[in-house]
């Protein structure tokens, strides 16, 4: 099946599903309310099935290009002791937001993406045989054809980059807070941090964010203490954590929702652009596979909503277990366990 597609969002989801769709015949136009492609970004993590799916749009090579290979992640405590160490018996990639986005706007037509064409209802779009809403986790088409917003959960996120290369992936656990260290680049370190609301609002009074963080963090083992020290003048990126509710489904009609304003998640899997990418291969698929767009529709929401939901539910859950505030002997006992079992 071929046909006409109005894309609202250009984002992992939004750009993935263009090309996708434009390589099985289809017209496509993609809206998009930013004025370009962002220049900046921390690193995404890339699983063996989303670069499969990258393969399949074209894109796979200039992300192995500039990303890097990661295959295992130590956990610690403040102080710089093992909680517990996970090796990847599947080699995961880390690679820049803004990469990975140039890499699946590379060699679409031009003038396929309208930059500056925000979207505040889809039901005035141009007609078009299919509506793809891939216009993020505070989606207005999410909110128009379920009434659904996001939920917050309880924690902030503050991340970066920091010049010099990072010693592998950590993530140090304490309490009500956390702090990541992964590669960005062979010349750049990705930091990120998360803490509770109510913790963050009680450090941050008359701190800027740098002050915040060397407050919450400073007296952290070195490693963390080298990403603070480096901090300098680099931009920081701060952001309330929100994931969206089960929906009853991810299509109306002829619209169906992808990445971000379907499933929207807690950012401890690592999972969140993985599943974009996978919702993308996934509608392509089944539009190919199926004579018209509502059957299409149907078999896609289908093949991904149940399972995504599910992975929702465990970002929450290690969201909340990660930056809990008591009985961490505990948690950290129970999680180095787990750990050594798989």
């Amino acid at each position: 099946m071929r046909g006409s597609a109005v894309v609202v969002g250009a984002g992992i989801a939004g750009l993935a599903t263009a090309r996708g769709l434009l390589g099985a015949g289809w017209d496509v136009h993609v809206l998009e309310r930013s004025p370009g492609l962002p220049g900046t970004g921390t690193a995404l993590g890339m699983w063996p099935e989303a670069m499969r799916a990258l393969d399949r749009l074209g894109a796979g090579e200039r992300v192995r290009a500039t990303s890097v290979e990661q295959r295992g992640a130590r956990l610690l405590r403040p102080d710089g002791t093992e909680i517990a160490h996970v090796d990847l018996d599947r080699a995961a990639r880390l690679v820049p937001r803004p990469a990975l986005l140039a890499a699946l706007a590379e060699g679409l037509p031009p003038g396929l993406v309208a930059w500056n064409a925000p979207v505040a209802d889809h039901r005035a779009l141009p007609a078009a045989d299919l509506v793809v809403a891939a216009d993020g986790v505070h989606s207005p088409v999410r909110a128009v054809l379920f009434g659904v917003a996001p939920r917050p959960l309880g924690t902030v996120a503050l991340r970066g980059t920091v010049p010099g290369r990072a010693d592998g992936t950590t993530e140090t656990w304490g309490p009500a807070r956390l702090f990541g260290i992964t590669p960005h680049d062979d010349e750049h370190t990705n930091w990120f941090a998360s803490v509770r609301a109510d913790v963050l609002a009680s450090a941050g009074r008359g701190r800027t964010d740098p002050e915040v963080l060397r407050h919450l963090y400073g007296d952290w083992h070195p490693a963390v203490r080298r990403v603070l020290d480096a901090l300098g003048d680099s931009p920081i990126d701060r952001r309330t954590l929100l994931d969206v509710p089960p929906l009853p489904s991810w299509v109306s009609g002829r619209t169906a929702l992808l990445g971000d304003a379907a499933h929207g998640m807690a950012p401890n899997l690592g999972r969140g652009a993985c599943e974009a990418l996978l919702d993308a291969t996934a509608l392509v698929d089944a539009l190919t596979a199926t004579p018209d767009v509502p059957g299409a529709l149907r078999r896609y929401d289908a093949a991904r909503r149940r399972r995504v939901t599910r992975t929702v539910r465990v970002a929450r859950l290690a969201n909340g277990v990660s930056t809990a505030r008591h009985l961490l002997p505990v948690r950290n006992a129970v999680v180095s366990a787990a750990a050594r079992l798989v």
